[in-house]
């Protein structure tokens, strides 16, 4: 079945559209993106595991073109490689031992700043600096400043969601990709002579050839600083837009349950490419080799014969079949460091230094393939 979007409107709002999808047919043929999106829950679920059928790799890939061929554009052997590699600066051991104090000195650091404002934006002035300079610490690139690791990820993002092609979009993306291997290249002298448990570092030691450590820096930068910003900004609103919830988390400290319901109301990472490895028929649909795939997490969070309500944000959901971070072998590698800054310290630390925050105005939301809130306006409520 084919299905006409208009891709302004999909990147405004794309939730509509895709209920369509779910309910029309299990796969849809949407030619402005050139794919076949796989929308219902279970079917996301089960397939994202089929990675002989479909695969993780694409040589001609915006990511892999434009970022270099990272782990989670490989499959198999490779990819568990390379997942074993990274996992030492990643894990959950490490985030609590090493990257929790780091993620608690930058957000009091930035919260301090914000005590002198009454009017300010959780995106722009929270959001971003806390989840860049907790970046900054993970990866190592420490002569990079928060707003830079924010430009350079969004630079990258927007390449990789980049279906029209805009030349000036993909020209942004080169030139972040350019900084961060300069920024790399300035940090090796230091982090050989002091190996850490940073992602450089660690990769360094693992004995990554260069090509693949700067891949795999510029994959942790293009989903390490957007969904965290985005979810941080995003939980918040959600629950300023709705009292009650905000009234019993602060009742029961339930910053995870926020998280996770934010996620699959409004899913920082919409959606993960495929590409299909030999003709083969799935779920009624005929695809032949190299057809492209969306797996779509946003669509997938809300499927009504999974959720019910499924657009309403409910913080009392049960939110175990939802899967933001994936499902398959693909499952996030960041997800234990995500949860630690943005339930574990970034949104009790925020409500807890401006009880009295309110919204000034209303909250809008961008993007399908990477979605947030565009700008969180506040009052301090000093």
């Amino acid at each position: 079945m084919r299905f006409q979007i208009n891709p302004e409107k999909f990147w405004q709002d794309p939730y509509p559209d895709l209920m369509q999808m779910q309910a029309s047919a299990p796969i849809v043929y949407v030619p402005q993106l050139n794919a076949a999106l796989i929308t219902r829950r279970n079917d996301v679920f089960t397939l994202e595991k089929k990675v002989d059928l479909l695969s993780s790799r694409q040589p001609l890939g915006l990511m892999t073109r434009l970022m270099g061929e990272n782990m989670m554009r490989k499959d198999g052997l490779d990819h568990a490689l390379e997942r074993r590699q990274i996992f030492p600066s990643l894990s959950p051991r490490t985030v609590m031992n090493v990257w929790k104090s780091e993620f608690e000195t930058a957000t009091d650091q930035i919260l301090n700043k914000l005590r002198r404002s009454k009017v300010f934006d959780l995106v722009k002035d929270f959001a971003m600096p806390v989840s860049g300079a907790s970046l900054v610490a993970m990866t190592g690139l420490r002569q990079m400043s928060p707003i830079e690791m924010d430009q350079v990820s969004q630079a990258m993002i927007d390449g990789c969601a980049n279906y029209n092609g805009d030349v000036s979009v993909e020209a942004d993306c080169i030139s972040a990709t350019d900084t961060i291997e300069n920024h790399i290249e300035l940090m090796q002298p230091e982090l050989q002579k002091n190996p850490d448990k940073s992602v450089l570092s660690v990769l360094m030691q693992a004995g990554q050839p260069m090509y693949n450590i700067q891949a795999n820096i510029k994959l942790v930068i293009s989903g390490g600083q957007n969904e965290p910003r985005d979810a941080i900004a995003g939980t918040a609103a959600a629950l300023l837009l709705h009292r009650p919830a905000l009234t019993h988390v602060l009742k029961t400290e339930g910053w995870d349950q926020a998280f996770m319901e934010y996620s699959r109301w409004m899913s920082p990472i919409g959606m993960s490419p495929r590409q299909i490895t030999r003709d083969h028929d799935i779920l009624g649909y005929s695809f032949q080799k190299d057809d492209r795939v969306f797996l779509m997490y946003g669509a997938a969070n809300r499927d009504p014969s999974v959720f019910s309500d499924a657009q309403l944000f409910d913080i009392h959901r049960n939110t175990g079949l939802a899967i933001p971070f994936g499902a398959g072998p693909h499952f996030c590698a960041g997800a234990a460091a995500s949860k630690t800054l943005i339930s574990g310290v970034a949104l009790p630390k925020l409500f807890k230094a401006f009880p009295n925050l309110e919204l000034r105005s209303p909250v809008s939301w961008g993007g399908w393939a990477f979605r947030g809130p565009l700008e969180v306006q506040v009052n301090s409520g000093f």
